[in-house]
């Protein structure tokens, strides 16, 4: 019944006026792909960094992974939180040039976190906020994994973007603050021609924020991409709003970095950080939108110096 109810909204929302029309059959079994990975994953419970659930998570994101001929990289490291010392991994799954002797020398990296938010006494299963990022994300790698492309491509997923505590000052966004001072370190970051980070996109009513913090080229490049391709609805908005995301750190160390994310999750956001973001408010019309526009971006940066 459950599998029923998603495809009749999948069926609704590729008919809405906002959703292309003439979207390939491969972006519409993309999402639907991408729709039953979140599933999966959101049936391992709520998912906070270094629980026995996260864990399992990290093996299941590593063996799809594993399946399509990526490096895999875990970047292991120990944020310093408000109730101490916590363990947290940085998933990265490489895709070199193809074919190298095409490469261009730069990178782009398509980034989400995997992380849910959790308080004592509470049962998030994030299925948007840390689930629907993890479902395209694997999607994503696995269109990639498919393509030719100059640019080298890396698939991120930053653990600890929620708060442990509340957010405020440092409680928040680990993962994507301790990659971002790595890559400055290691030089990585001048490779670097584009971070695009998603975060709450499998909402059925997807509308995303035009994000005053994302780097203005980068974000008018996907929303110019996205109306182009037919999905006026998604990309409806351009009164800035400022987030604080796993952009950030990025962006503040020099980065290209844009942030797509949807802050109207049910009525008055009341769906987001509760007990009802449940697989039930997703669509896999929205998570084929969204891979439909990244995968599309990603070729066009590659035609940009």
């Amino acid at each position: 019944m459950e599998r029923l109810c998603w495809l009749v909204v999948c069926l609704v929302l590729m008919a809405r006026p906002g959703f292309a029309q003439d979207a390939s059959d491969g972006y519409r079994l993309a999402g639907e792909k991408a729709l039953r990975r979140t599933a999966e994953i959101v049936a391992l419970g709520p998912r906070p960094p270094a629980s026995p659930a996260h864990r399992r998570q990290q093996r299941m994101i590593r063996q799809i992974l594993g399946k399509l001929g990526s490096e895999i990289e875990a970047e292991t490291f120990t944020a310093s939180t408000p109730l101490g010392d916590l363990p947290m991994v940085n998933l990265i799954a490489k895709f070199p040039p193809v074919p190298p002797r095409a490469a261009s020398g730069r990178l782009v990296i398509v980034s989400g976190h995997y992380d849910t938010y959790s308080r004592e006494g509470l049962h998030f299963v994030g299925a948007n906020d840390g689930g629907s990022s993890t479902g395209f994300l694997l999607t994503m790698a696995e269109l990639i994994a498919g393509r030719r492309h100059r640019d080298e491509i890396w698939i991120v997923f930053f653990d600890g973007e929620e708060s442990i505590r509340r957010w405020t000052e440092l409680d928040h966004t680990y993962g994507s603050r301790h990659q971002a001072a790595r890559w400055q370190a290691d030089g990585t970051s001048q490779r670097i021609k584009a971070l695009i980070n998603v975060d709450m996109i499998g909402d059925a009513d997807l509308q995303l924020v035009y994000e005053q913090n994302s780097t203005p080229w980068l974000r008018d490049l996907i929303w110019t991409t996205g109306r182009r391709l037919g999905y006026q609805d998604v990309f409806a908005s351009r009164s800035p709003i400022a987030i604080a995301d796993d952009h950030i750190a990025f962006v503040r160390a020099g980065i290209p970095a844009v942030d797509l994310i949807d802050f109207n999750y049910g009525l008055f956001n009341r769906n987001w950080h509760s007990e009802r973001d449940t697989m039930d408010k997703l669509s896999a019309a929205s998570f084929a939108a969204m891979l439909h526009v990244v995968n599309e971006v990603i070729s066009k940066l590659e035609h940009l110096p």
